[in-house]
């Protein structure tokens, strides 16, 4: 396994993803590490683990850079981190740098597989009965029907593989349960998904997102942007409240204290730095997208995500299941 990570890419690069990455090296020894960083961040670090090796790049992509600049910037991290994983250098990429410059790096280099018209980032939501799997999360803000048919295709093979799913229940996020509810791409795609062959279990509205009863929901990058950050947003200011209140006397404190391992279960089912990242589904390569504020952890999760990504076979899976050939380059 040969991982290749983007040190720049993050709000807290290169100092914590580096450290991610090498309590990843750590972990499995017989994994190899290729860190995508500049002479600046990466000229000083000492005693460096066997499995680690450096890769310098000369620029970097800013988190909010015009994606057009990526065209004059191949010596950047990111671009240089996905090419590794083009030339076979590497078998997977992770960075946590600017989401548009990792899809523009995954498309141009990488491909798009037969049968996918928009590669769609997918992320694991947390419910009650817990992981399941969204997509789009804000790869493509206008989706046609068919895009979102694709998405659904290629969520139930994330979620079959990775997520050892046997049978994904499908849905639609829309904004009612009704078979005529949601624009006209999302109703002409119920039509589609009951014909499907696939276990499409009809529309689901924002406050399903959390309860569960779903393997997989499917929207518009828009949307689903929108609701995993409103996710995201709420349980910390839940998490906040429900620690000053319980901390706001002594009494409170004291009970608090009897109830605080169940306190720190439930936030850890909900940090997205659990889950790690997201895979960029639809290209001829696994391109795992972190979350820009990435701490160590969740680096280190989403390596470990890109290796199963890579030994389940994902890409190769959909590029038969979708565009119905083997993958080639």
């Amino acid at each position: 396994m040969r991982l290749a990570v983007d040190i720049m890419g993050g709000d807290n690069a290169p100092e914590a993803i580096f450290r991610g990455a090498m309590e990843a090296a750590r972990q499995h020894p017989a994994w190899e590490y290729l860190l995508v960083g500049t002479h600046a961040a990466l000229d000083e670090r000492k005693e460096l683990p066997e499995n680690v090796n450096l890769v310098f790049c000369n620029s970097v992509m800013g988190m909010d850079e015009d994606v057009r600049a990526l065209m004059k910037k191949r010596d950047s991290s990111i671009w240089m981190a996905t090419e590794l994983v083009k030339k076979g250098e590497a078998d997977a990429v992770v960075s946590a740098g600017s989401t548009a410059a990792q899809m523009a790096s995954a498309t141009l280099l990488l491909g798009r597989i037969a049968g996918v018209d928009r590669p769609a980032i997918g992320t694991v939501v947390p419910t009650l009965e817990g992981p399941s799997f969204l997509l789009d999360v804000g790869a493509n803000v206008d989706c046609s029907e068919q895009q979102l048919v694709q998405f659904a295709r290629m969520g139930e093979v994330y979620s079959r593989l990775v997520q050892g799913v046997e049978r994904p229940r499908l849905a639609l996020l829309v904004n009612g349960t009704e078979p005529h509810k949601g624009n006209n791409a999302s109703r002409a795609a119920y039509a589609e998904l009951q014909e499907s062959g696939l276990n499409f279990i009809g529309n689901m509205e924002g406050r399903d997102i959390l309860k569960g009863g779903y393997d997989v929901m499917v929207c518009d990058g828009m949307n689903g942007n929108v609701a995993v950050k409103t996710v995201e947003g709420t349980m910390s200011v839940l998490l906040k409240l429900i620690k000053q209140e319980l901390t706001a006397s002594p009494k409170r404190a004291l009970g608090a204290a009897l109830v605080k391992d169940g306190f720190v279960k439930i936030k850890e089912r909900f940090d997205y730095e659990e889950y790690g990242g997201a895979p960029l589904l639809g290209v001829k390569g696994v391109s795992v997208v972190c979350h820009g504020s990435s701490g160590v952890r969740a680096i280190h999760q989403a390596l470990n995500l890109a290796a199963s990504c890579f030994d389940s076979q994902l890409v190769e899976t959909l590029a038969r299941e979708l565009g119905g050939t083997e993958l080639k380059d």
